[in-house]
């Protein structure tokens, strides 16, 4: 059986081809920051099971401390330069959405004909990470189709993948660390420290007044934590369950659909999502780092305002 460990397996190598070519890129002057701060996340998709909690924890604490010292630099890979760039754009036209196209393809085969698959009486892949396991295997084929049909070296996707992790640097595991903060902070009790609060400072006896809580509080936590997925289970621990559901009796899967539609709001908003929102302008090198926020706004104040009324009328 294909589990997630595969999944991590092929991560941590691809992590560890990052730090490797780091190190070897002398036109980077905190090349060794780049390796070590790569090389420590792939020694925790290769070895992360066998370090323990405590092994864990120094890696994250290394990670933090390459970073917070300015350590990360941008790379020179060996790439190819604007104009070779426009020149095959022009020369495989349409073609170029070939690779991007193939991933869902692949994602929807492993899920509707890999997973039913057995071999000798096990499932050919996890049924619990089948998703997942697909991706991966999505971003493989995918990457074999490109390099075969834009006829590129080998090492191409590697080199642009570090020049691309070089562009966003730390926080490309911003993600990763918000879900887990999210988690650690439903299980320290969080939820029901911030469901007393509110209960005592905002009326909550009607159910308009619930599901604003709920839906400008899960945007709001998530501007401060920076995911929508980390500030889930603490609202929804605090606002989501005792009240509108258990009080109230609204319907589960609206309640969490919506609220988790609200959290996307926060999302728009907040400079913590920094892949969304701070990577972009820096890669079309925008004056105003803060632009892509200030352009989305005025969508999602509208789009909070419209998840008020949703829930209120379809989650009752």
């Amino acid at each position: 059986m294909i589990k997630l460990g595969a999944v991590y397996l092929l991560a941590g190598l691809v992590f560890g081809a990052f730090a490797v070519l780091s190190a070897t890129d002398r036109n980077n002057p905190k090349r060794f920051g780049n390796a070590g701060f790569w090389g420590l996340v792939s020694l925790s998709f290769l070895a992360g099971d066998y370090l323990g909690d405590v092994g864990n924890g120094l890696l994250v604490v290394g990670l933090a401390l390459i970073a917070g010292f300015g350590l990360l630099g941008r790379g020179q890979p060996a790439t190819t330069s604007p104009e070779e760039r426009r020149v095959l754009a022009e020369r495989y036209g349409e073609k170029l959405f070939v690779p991007a196209l193939t991933v869902p393809v692949v994602v929807i085969f492993g899920v509707l004909v890999l997973k039913p698959l057995t071999v000798g009486g096990e499932p050919l892949l996890d049924p619990k990470q089948a998703t997942l396991i697909s991706l991966a295997l999505a971003a493989v084929v995918a990457t074999v189709v490109g390099l075969v049909l834009l006829r590129q070296p080998p090492i191409s996707p590697l080199q642009e993948g570090r020049r691309l992790m070089d562009t966003v640097g730390w926080a490309a595991l911003l993600p990763q660390a918000l879900a887990a903060l999210g988690a650690v902070f439903a299980l320290a009790g969080v939820g029901q420290v911030i469901g007393d609060l509110v209960t005592a400072w905002i009326p909550m006896d009607t159910r308009l007044a619930a599901v604003a809580v709920y839906c400008l509080g899960m945007a709001g936590f998530t501007v401060i934590m920076g995911n929508a997925f980390a500030a889930f289970p603490v609202l929804t621990a605090g606002v989501g369950l005792p009240i509108l559901i258990q009080r109230f009796g609204g319907d589960p899967a609206v309640v969490c659909a919506i609220g988790m539609l609200s959290g996307f709001c926060g999302t728009l908003m907040t400079p913590l999502a920094a892949n969304f929102n701070l990577v972009p302008p820096a890669l079309l090198e925008l004056d105003d780092r803060y632009a892509v926020i200030k352009a989305q706004i005025p969508t999602a104040i509208p789009l909070l305002i419209a998840n008020i009324g949703l829930m209120y009328a379809f989650a009752f």
